[in-house]
């Protein structure tokens, strides 16, 4: 079995795929996976009409999506594991990431093991616009402080800023590494700058929207993000200087109140850090959705 490299011309028909029915995970969205070419070697293949992502690194090879297709087929999961086996020496690394609720009773079924990984987390945009209640009172109170003590613009992104929002990154993922000594976290900072540079470089070709809040003539925040579905929009990146209180919660309420006809706003998940996850709480979202990872037993 050939599999494609991934490149842009290859959107098409992962819309084609993605479309056959409406998804509430981050990780189905084209421009979900295309941002991480520049971590892992990405391949497709269609294999018995379903689309088969897979992404390999140093480590190995994963399905980053289970098989995409009017129908699951059990043919197609071993088939996809033999390609997966192909690559990795090891066969417990073959595995098929991002399984959402509906379709777990079928991997379970055939013998698979299903663990949970972390969720994302969906919001009412209407509640992360309005800030109503005592739950928001903090989030009100900074966006409150931002918006007296700073003259701001807060803009439409466009490319010419794309060095602007490259430097607030590296500023700000400096800053983050400094106050952490976990290697994992400070990996994780690194990956996000690879897959903003990428998004950057290419983002009149992804369908991204993003907006940015100057002080002065310099960035101090950026938000990208994508639609997800109809109902849902995914906010992808949010960055801002550390120093200025209350910006961040300014801009993603700026950002949120600009995506009129959106009932969700889907923050993407935590990736497993208990400060990350902290925070997403504090803006009380309305559901978790589950995402789960499944292996061979015998493996």
């Amino acid at each position: 079995m050939k599999l494609n490299t991934l490149k842009l011309r290859d959107k098409k028909i992962f819309l084609k795929f993605l479309s056959l029915r409406s998804h509430m995970l981050s990780a189905y969205a084209f421009e979900n996976i295309y941002i991480w070419k520049k971590l892992f070697c990405i391949e497709w293949a269609i294999i018995e009409k379903s689309l088969c992502v897979f992404l390999r690194d140093k480590s190995g090879s994963f399905l980053y999506l289970p098989p995409l297709a009017l129908e699951s087929n059990p043919c197609v999961i071993q088939q996809a594991f033999k390609i997966m086996d192909r690559f990795n020496k090891n066969r417990q690394i073959s595995r098929i990431e991002n399984i959402e609720s509906e379709d777990l009773g079928f991997f379970r079924e055939r013998g698979y093991s299903c663990q949970e990984k972390p969720p994302d987390y969906l919001c009412l945009r209407e509640e992360l616009v309005s800030l109503k209640g005592v739950r928001f009172k903090s989030k009100r109170a900074s966006l409150n402080y931002f918006s007296k003590h700073y003259q701001f613009k807060y803009l439409p992104f466009s490319k010419s800023e794309s060095r602007g929002c490259l430097a607030l990154y590296k500023s700000w993922m400096e800053e983050r590494s400094q106050k952490s000594t976990d290697p994992v976290y400070k990996g994780m900072l690194r990956d996000g700058l690879n897959c903003l540079q990428l998004l950057l470089k290419d983002f009149r070709s992804l369908d991204i929207r993003g907006s940015i809040v100057k002080i002065g003539k310099e960035i101090k925040g950026f938000t990208f993000g994508f639609e997800l579905n109809q109902e849902t929009f995914c906010v992808l990146y949010e960055i801002t200087d550390l120093s200025i209180k209350g910006l961040a919660q300014f801009i993603f309420r700026q950002f949120c109140l600009d995506l009129a006809g959106y009932k969700y706003i889907n923050i993407m998940d935590d990736s497993g850090l208990a400060n990350l996850k902290k925070v997403k709480l504090s803006y009380h979202p309305a559901r978790l959705v589950a995402a789960y990872i499944a292996t061979r037993k015998d493996a």
